[in-house]
């Protein structure tokens, strides 16, 4: 029975034993009902994310298993570009939920009352550090990586050059120009590197190290992966990248080294957040709560050792070992704060090596 025919047989039953001002409001209500479900539309949510785009299709393709009703829109961009977006669209977002997003950065829109608190289902099963500490969450932790450099064995041996074991090797004279980073201007990558070494040398120092190392970068690249893939193909001997590029490229036969420097390394939690404006707030939500889903964290956990929920145990091929325990101490908050007056004077000092913007 259609719609309209079930709406004449209501009319004609309240009309006969309802009389009155009950009829005309139950009959109002059953015609408005009926409208509404002829006119639900699947509904669709915007998600940024500075995740690896090749990722996204398979984080899809287990949250449609599920929810196959919602449509994801994605937008993906390198942290520092996706930042600045966000920032910019602050007074009309167009965002509905962050995904894969480092936690500092969250922590930065939430300063400005962007982020709309919301505890996902199952939330409290996560390990600790994965949450919040505040009630209800801002934000929800996925996962957690270390930068690392990527070592080119070949090259290196070509140019008879031994492996770094520290930051401060980084600067011997022998490395010029065979160096490629992550512009901390357009990555989340980059700007953990100067953060963490401003946090854990003293500011003074930092810049000095940072002055020396500028001597043999080559290049600062706008993602967080393209210094590592730059080594892996040769054309430089090392390139600072994170724990997710350089195993899956060393197991596809690239000749590097992961290498942790013995002075420990920065690292950043990915995290999501609802986006506080959202127009799409249930299916906004119904997304977050796949993502504290064990279905969820068994994805993370093809590409990340480490991932929020307990019992975890993939360990990708050729992930570095001691990662977990060679993360460098620094505060999250104090690097959130201290964001754009590092990226400012960082920029004055080395920009002129940065990769072209595209766009």
């Amino acid at each position: 029975m259609g719609p309209q025919a079930c709406i004449c047989r209501v009319r004609r039953f309240v009309c006969t034993f309802l009389p009155g001002m009950a009829t005309a409001i139950l009959v109002s209500s059953m015609v408005v009902g009926a409208a509404d479900a002829q006119t639900t539309k699947p509904a669709t949510i915007t998600i940024y994310t500075s995740l690896q785009k090749e990722l996204l299709a398979g984080y899809e393709a287990g949250f449609r298993k599920a929810h196959p009703n919602i449509q994801l829109a994605w937008v993906r961009e390198a942290t520092g570009i996706l930042h600045a977006r966000l920032v910019a669209e602050k007074e009309n977002p167009r965002a509905d939920v962050l995904f894969g997003v480092p936690v500092m950065n969250i922590t930065a829109f939430d300063k400005l009352g962007m982020i709309e608190p919301y505890a996902p289902k199952d939330y409290e099963k996560l390990k600790p550090y994965f949450r919040d500490t505040e009630k209800p969450p801002h934000w929800t932790g996925m996962d957690m990586w270390v930068n690392v450099i990527c070592f080119n064995t070949v090259e290196a041996r070509k140019r008879n050059l031994p492996p770094p074991a520290q930051w401060s090797d980084l600067t011997k004279p022998e490395y010029k120009g065979q160096i490629a980073l992550p512009s901390p201007a357009a990555s989340q990558t980059g700007y953990l590197n100067i953060s963490t070494w401003v946090q854990t040398m003293g500011e003074d120092a930092a810049w000095r190290f940072m002055d020396r190392l500028h001597e043999n970068v080559s290049m600062y690249t706008n993602s967080s992966s393209t210094p590592c893939k730059l080594a892996a193909t040769g054309e430089f001997v090392m390139g600072v990248s994170t724990d997710i590029t350089a195993p899956g490229l060393k197991t596809k036969g690239a000749p590097i080294d992961i290498i942790i420097p013995q002075d420990k390394s920065p690292w950043e939690m990915e995290a999501s957040a609802l986006m506080k404006g959202t127009k799409q707030p249930e299916a906004a939500k119904a997304f977050l709560d796949w993502t504290v889903s064990r279905a969820a964290n068994e994805l993370y956990n093809r590409a990340m050792a480490i991932v929020a929920m307990p019992g975890m145990d993939n360990i990708p091929p050729n992930f570095p070992p001691n990662s977990e325990q060679m993360m460098a101490k620094t505060d999250i908050t104090w690097s959130a704060a201290n964001r754009d007056r590092l990226i400012a004077e960082w920029a004055r000092r080395y920009d002129s090596k940065s990769e072209a913007k595209t766009r």
